[in-house]
């Protein structure tokens, strides 16, 4: 188990670098136990995997959905090396140890010793590993284009770090490019340009009194809005034509994603009218709905027998959870790992932790499956 865990980490699986690596040390790891997987490829390095363990089909198959991907290292100083792997003191460190490669060993290794123990199983278990979950959810959009012909689900389970508390729903994730359109102009005759920059100000203040409609959910609680990136102008002597910010809107389940778009055009609007050269546009840089899954269904409930937790979570973090559940099957996220390491310099994970979610997952394929 940590030689596969330590592989996957070293595999340095950046967006700049792909996923294919990864993939490959998935399906070599896999074969040993006589289990094929199908490798889905694109762009040279940029990768999905699927295995698929048939069963005599008398049930639904749960499908343990991953991602292959890892954020980047940073710019910070770590203690050992990003992606050496460096195993010290009961823990493996490295990008992606927590996020989620712990997981993907964990429940590879598991489906392996399922399998070499001739147990025999009643739904198929389904292993996918994604492409891009951190950035803009390719590779399981691309899954779940391409699912028609598998078996029906009973359930989804997602093995990102939870610290193996049982999270049933998590806000969704809207983020939103917004440029104001100027006219460019030398800076010593500003009065025969228009400023984006200026436009982009007034647009400031009308969003500092923006609130979002919404409900508040039992569970997440509040919707959120953040700016956090701005960018406009090429030189300090020439008026700025484009100016630019992102904002990061995280949302609650039954909000309408294109109402907010709507919003920001009505101040478009607003600001349009008070102001004839004034001009904005807003486009989507990634949008992932919200997850609900009901905590009293039948799924659940035998889930949580099958770890021996009772109780069930909702978290403010995004997953791909949304797109599976477009699949008609309960959605449940539930691995090793420490949550609030990950994207952070130092990442790690307990070894001891992987061992435990192997042993989880055995239990939670032998209550549904067998």
């Amino acid at each position: 188990m940590k030689r596969l865990l330590r592989k996957l980490i070293q595999a340095e699986t950046t967006t700049d670098k792909g996923e294919l690596a990864a993939a490959e040390i998935i399906s070599a790891e896999l074969g040993r136990s006589g289990i094929d997987a199908r490798i889905d490829s694109w762009d040279r390095t940029r990768a999905n995997i699927t295995a698929q363990v048939k069963s005599s089909g008398r049930k639904g198959a749960l499908l343990f959905a991953c991602h292959l991907d890892v954020v980047g290292a940073g710019e910070a100083s770590w203690k050992y090396p990003a992606f050496a792997a460096v195993e010290n003191d009961g823990k493996i460190h490295g990008r992606g140890s927590a996020d989620m490669k712990g997981g993907i060993a964990a429940i590879v290794i598991a489906i392996g010793e399922i399998v070499n123990s001739g147990t025999k199983l009643r739904g198929d278990i389904i292993l996918f590993g994604a492409a891009g979950e951190e950035t803009d959810s390719c590779g399981t959009k691309r899954f779940v284009r391409n699912f028609s012909g598998m078996p029906e689900l009973a359930g989804v389970i997602i093995p990102e770090p939870t610290d193996f508390e049982i999270i049933t729903a998590h806000r969704g994730m809207l983020w939103l490019k917004v440029e104001t359109c100027g006219k460019a102009a030398h800076g010593s005759t500003p009065e025969l340009g228009v400023n984006a920059i200026a436009s982009m100000k007034a647009l400031l203040g009308e969003l500092e009194n923006y609130k979002i409609p919404f409900e508040p959910h039992e569970l997440l609680g509040e919707c959120s809005m953040s700016i956090n990136t701005i960018a406009g102008g090429e030189a300090i002597n020439v008026v700025p034509d484009k100016c630019d910010i992102g904002i990061d809107i995280r949302t609650v389940p039954g909000q309408n994603h294109q109402a907010i778009i709507a919003d920001l055009e009505k101040i478009f609007a607003k600001l349009k009218q008070k102001n004839p050269q004034f001009g904005a546009e807003v486009s989507i840089i990634r949008e992932v709905r919200a997850l609900e899954t009901d905590s009293r269904c039948d799924f659940v409930r035998d889930f949580c027998s099958a770890v021996g937790i009772s109780e069930t979570r909702a978290v403010g973090f995004t997953t791909d959870g949304p797109y599976f559940a477009s699949l008609g099957a309960p959605v449940v996220i539930f691995g090793p790992g420490k949550p609030q390491l990950c994207h952070k310099p130092d990442e790690y994970i307990d070894i001891g932790d992987v061992e435990k979610a192997v042993e989880y997952y055995k239990n939670i394929i032998l209550k549904f499956l067998s």
